[in-house]
Order: C-alpha cells, then structure tokens, then sequence
C-alpha cells in the first residue's frame, strides 16, 4: 500500500474527513489531498503530526510493505522519554544503542539461543542499572540504604 492510500484507509478507519483532519494537525486541506492522491511525502513536522492525528507509526506510513501500523511507535515513545530526562544527548545516544542493537539482532549468524542469551544479559544490565541510580538517589537524598521492610 503506499502512503497516499494508507493516510486515506487510517483517515477513513478513524472516520474523519480531510477537513477534520486538517484542523487536527494544522496541515491544509489541498495538502492532503495532494498527499493522499498522490505518492508525495510531505516533510518530517507534517509526517509526524499526520502520524500522531491517524494513530499510527511513522514507519508505518513510509513503508509501502509495512502492514503493522503501530511499527516502532514503542521505541520513539521510548527515545522521547529519555529526550525528556538526559536532554539531546542521551536521546541520541540511547537512539545509536538501538539501532546497533536492532541491526545485530536482524542480521549476522547468530541462532535463536544466542540471541536469548543476548537480550537476557541486557535486561540484568538494566536492572542493575536501575538498581544502582535507586541506591545513588538515596544517597544523594541521605536516606537510609536499608529497606525497613526486609
């Protein structure tokens, strides 16, 4: 499907008119027309706003073979949150740790049980990593380590 006929089937889906969703994401009428049309991509602020107004992912919607129309939207939710507590500069580098990731796990020659024992080892990073900014924040705070419920 291509992304004019996916804008059209999520607008329709939604059952919202053209008129409606161009008060929605401040995109005029003759715009999306035009992009629902034809295969024209409009620039990345109006693709996200379309993308957030109709519910679905952005990768959804440029990619004519990508029937999933929530792709990705987990991961950017994701990049956000950290955009939101370590600024530009994680959002980036958490973005580059998944891409590697993602690439790593999509391609090369490792089986099934490997992958596993990847994703395992990098969930107890991430809890230990938890762990560790809890026992940092109590101490920067001057509460007691000791949990009075254990």
């Amino acid at each position: 499907m291509t992304f004019g006929q996916k804008i059209l089937k999520a607008r329709t889906t939604l059952n919202i008119t053209q008129t409606e969703l161009a008060q929605l994401t401040g995109i005029s009428e003759r715009s999306l027309y035009t992009y629902e049309q034809g295969n024209i991509i409009p620039r990345k602020s109006n693709l996200e706003k379309l993308a957030k107004a109709l519910h679905v992912s952005v990768t959804y919607l440029l990619d004519d073979a990508e029937e999933n129309t929530q792709k990705d939207m987990e991961k950017k939710d994701f990049i956000h949150k950290i955009k939101d507590t370590q600024g530009n500069k994680g959002a980036h580098e958490a973005q580059e740790i998944l891409d590697h990731v993602s690439t790593f796990l999509a391609g090369g020659d490792l089986d099934d049980d490997a992958k596993e024992v990847f994703i395992q080892s990098l969930m107890e990073v991430y809890i230990d990593s938890k762990q560790e900014a809890a026992r940092r924040r109590k101490k920067k705070t001057g509460q007691s380590l000791i949990d009075p419920t254990e």
